[in-house]
């Protein structure tokens, strides 16, 4: 019995929700999002709240049932206040900078590392060594944070690489003589 998936997700002042040809939309003062529904969940609006129900008594239907509620949620949630993530970037010679839609990362390669940034998503440098992504669409944010990450994973003897920030990294002892 999902417990996540038992309470409703409220609908803050200002955002609005409807259910149209199989698609959920929301709208907010961010933004527009909308997601495909499925047809072993039942989704209801009424009352300022969207809540999330099981269709039937299948096993698949409630392995469903709180995956969904999150993703209803993630969609009010990104038109109201958005998703953001901060990589940190360690390392001598390492740094990345923001122009325009392009993310120019040097991370010890012998050449630097161009990124297209996507659709909805913007990135900001407020430094060298610090890149903020935000979005109001909380998978794309995510994966755009990692496919940079992945470029330097943070290595584990002297930390050097990229690392969402707040991360720990596990550090080995080097070699003793």
């Amino acid at each position: 019995m999902s417990r996540i998936g038992k309470r409703p997700v409220a609908l803050p002042s200002g955002v609005t929700a409807k259910i149209e040809n199989g698609t959920l939309t929301v709208k907010g003062p961010k933004g527009e999002l909308s997601m495909s529904t499925i047809d072993l969940i039942d989704y209801k609006i009424e009352n300022e709240e969207i809540s999330v129900q099981p269709a039937n008594k299948t096993q698949k239907a409630r392995q469903f049932w709180g995956m969904q509620r999150t993703l209803v949620q993630n969609l009010v949630d990104g038109v109201t206040e958005g998703f953001t993530k901060v990589l940190e970037i360690t390392g001598v010679g390492y740094r990345a900078s923001a122009q325009g839609k392009k993310l120019k990362l040097q991370l010890g390669f012998s050449h630097d590392v161009d990124l297209d940034v996507p659709e909805g998503v913007e990135v900001k440098t407020p430094d060298q060594t610090t890149v903020e992504i935000s979005g109001i669409d909380k998978q794309k944010v995510g994966q755009f944070a990692a496919e940079i990450r992945e470029w330097r994973k943070p290595e584990p003897y002297k930390g050097k690489g990229v690392k969402y920030r707040g991360e720990y990294i596990f550090r080995k002892e080097g070699k003793k003589k």
